[in-house]
C-alpha cells in the first residue's frame, strides 16, 4: 500500500512540475481529493524524495501567491457572463 501511495505522490509531483498545475487541477486530473494531493505533495513527498519535494514546493508556493488573481479573474468572468444584453457597462 505504501508503495502505491509513494508512486502516486511522485506522479503528482512530476505532473505539477511539468504543467505548473494547481492542487485543484492535479486532483481533478488524477481523480483524487485536493486534500490527498496536498498531503502527498507536502508531507509524503518530503519524507521520500526531499529534492523533488523542494522543486514541487516552489511551484505550490508560486500558485498560492497567485491564487487571489485567479479568484478575481473567475469572479470577473462570472459577472460578465451574467450581464444582461443591451445594458452598457459602467
Amino acid at each position: 500500500m505504501t508503495d502505491t501511495i509513494d508512486k502516486r505522490a511522485r506522479e503528482l509531483a512530476n505532473y505539477v512540475l511539468q504543467t505548473g498545475a494547481t492542487v485543484r487541477a492535479a486532483a481533478e486530473r488524477f481523480g483524487v481529493s485536493k486534500s490527498t494531493v496536498h498531503k502527498d505533495l507536502t508531507r509524503r513527498l518530503e519524507q521520500t524524495d526531499r529534492l523533488l519535494w523542494l522543486r514541487v514546493r516552489a511551484v505550490l508556493d508560486r500558485n498560492k501567491a497567485q491564487r487571489h488573481l485567479r479568484g478575481g479573474e473567475a469572479t470577473r468572468r462570472k459577472y460578465v457572463a451574467q450581464k444582461p444584453e443591451g445594458r452598457p457597462a459602467k
